[in-house]
Order: structure tokens, then sequence, then C-alpha cells
């Protein structure tokens, strides 16, 4: 990432909405440039609910992409290789959506918007429009229990001095539980990808499977990337994308960020990366009434998760 001279007027971003779905206003004031972004036949897509394993999945990508070059992976940060198609970081800084244009085929662009056909009264096969994006010929999505995801994100609001004010644990609890967090409801988010795959390329991956067995997990993505690699070098990938390695990676921990934008010191942005650390944050009530919500949420769906190992 160039070198930040900027001087950062950095407040949190305020929330709006696009077609009932929380969004920073930033975004919601490029909707219109978002939404007439063009996919190209090559790009690859990966798509996440926030704090997800999204960077863990993107230097995987990268690595495999780079045949386990170290020094290519560490041309630029993750912020720069794959852009964050809708993200805005700051008004005098480039766009997800200008990195993501300025950047040569074959592009890998990385999304948490959610995947709904219905609720955004978008076609993914319309000709044009940014959600031609999610039928091009390659998507990863993954997807992250719950509990993790919750926790994990309430941490991220703590650190991220540019995301709007998490209140309490209490009070990010129950926004989290009412889909009143950025980019929506997390049941929404996991189910609309799940139900896209029967219809799209599209590989999902479960953030619990690639901790428990990252080679099985990592070999899915070879393959549906139709890569073959050699042993040797899957193993170096395994090494790398290890979460205390990719922590001290000053290219995917997003130290290249100032304080005054991530403070590290609140909280880092690789925080444990493990899974069941749900456990040392709910309370026996908000277990019970978390566990209520989410047996009535994911009632009628095949898809399942591990909240712990």
């Amino acid at each position: 990432m160039e070198e930040l001279k900027l001087d950062w007027d950095v407040k949190r971003f305020e929330v709006g909405e696009v077609e009932g779905i929380p969004l920073t206003k930033e975004i919601c004031e490029k909707w219109h440039k978002i939404w007439a972004f063009q996919a190209k036949p090559d790009d690859l897509l990966i798509a996440t609910y926030a704090k997800a394993g999204t960077t863990w999945t993107q230097e995987i990508v990268d690595m495999i992409q780079c045949d386990g070059d170290i020094e290519k992976c560490q041309r630029a940060s993750t912020y720069d290789r794959q852009p964050f198609i809708e993200w805005v970081l700051h008004k005098n800084w480039p766009t997800g959506l200008d990195k993501a244009e300025a950047m040569p085929s074959p592009r890998t662009l990385k999304t948490h918007l959610p995947y709904y056909e219905s609720a955004l009264a978008l076609s993914p096969l319309a000709n044009n429009g940014l959600f031609s994006l999610l039928c091009p010929p390659q998507v990863i999505y993954v997807a992250r229990n719950a509990k993790d995801n919750l926790v994990s994100f309430y941490h991220f609001h703590r650190m991220n001095q540019m995301m709007p004010e998490p209140g309490t644990w209490e009070e990010f609890f129950q926004k989290y539980m009412d889909g009143k967090v950025l980019w929506g409801s997390w049941y929404d988010h996991v189910k609309g990808w799940w139900e896209a795959k029967n219809k799209y390329r599209i590989l999902y991956l479960f953030y619990e499977d690639i901790k428990e067995n990252p080679r099985c997990e990592i070999q899915k993505i070879l393959n549906f990337l139709e890569k073959d690699l050699e042993k040797e070098v899957l193993d170096k990938i395994i090494h790398y994308t290890q979460f205390e390695v990719m922590k001290n990676n000053p290219m995917a921990n997003y130290t290249f960020l100032p304080p005054e934008i991530l403070d590290h010191s609140i909280s880092p942005f690789m925080r444990k990366g493990t899974v069941g650390d749900w456990k040392n944050h709910f309370t026996v009530a908000q277990n019970e009434k978390f566990d209520a919500e989410y047996k009535k949420n994911m009632a009628g769906t095949s898809l399942t998760f591990r909240m712990e190992l």
C-alpha cells in the first residue's frame, strides 16, 4: 500500500441503508458507482460476512496464485492486492472500486455484500450492474459460526476507529442478533450464499473446517481454481497462512494503516483466530437467548455450523 501521508480526519462512520441492508453512509453515497461496476469473465470473488476469515482466505488464494512465492505475496498489502469493492476508506483515498477498476486482469476481488436476489431486487443474471459480479466464473465464500463471528466483529468495531460505535458488549450483542450491524443479518448472509451455490460456480467453505484441516480445505481451493501444486508448495502455503505467521505479516495484519484508523492497542486486527472464543464472552442468559433465535432462523436450511472443535 502506498505510504499514507493524508491528514486523517478520523470519525466513526454513520450507518445508512441500501434496500434495507445497513451500510456506511459513505458506501451508500457511492452506491450508484458500485452498482455500475462491471465484472470480467476471469474475475475471482472472495465473499464473506465481515470477520469470517476473509483476510485468511485472501492470503491463501494469493499464495496459490503466486505458486507459493512469498516475495510475490509481499508485493503489497492485502488491501491493495485484492480490492474490497464496496469499501470507502476515506474521502481523499481511492475506493475499493477505484482500485478494482485500475487493476489488470485477472483480478481477485473481495466483498462482504450479501447475496440477496429478492431483497436487493437484483438479478445475478443481469448483463450489467454489480450483481453480475455475483456470477462470475469463480466465487469463494467462507462462512464462520455466528457466535465467534459476533465476538470478532465486536472487537473489530472497538479497534477500528472508522466503524460505527459498537456500544457495550450487551448493546452490540443485541444489534447483531437483530441484523442491525453493517452488511445486515448473519443469517440472511450465510443462507443467501448457501442457496446461490446450487445455481452458480461457488465454492462454499467453513472457517472451522479450514482451522481443523487446512490441507484438505486448501486442496479444495486448488481444485476449484484448477491449480496443481507440488506437495512442498502446498506445505509452504499451509505454513505461511497459519494464524501466528500471518499475525506477524505486515502485508496481511493491517498494521500498515495508522493507529488513527486501526488501534491495535485496543484489540489487534488479527486477534485470536480460534474456534469457541464466544464462551469467554457470552453469559448463560445470552447463550440461551442466542440459541433460541438461532434455532428459529436456521429452521428449514441444510446449512449447519460447528460452534466448537
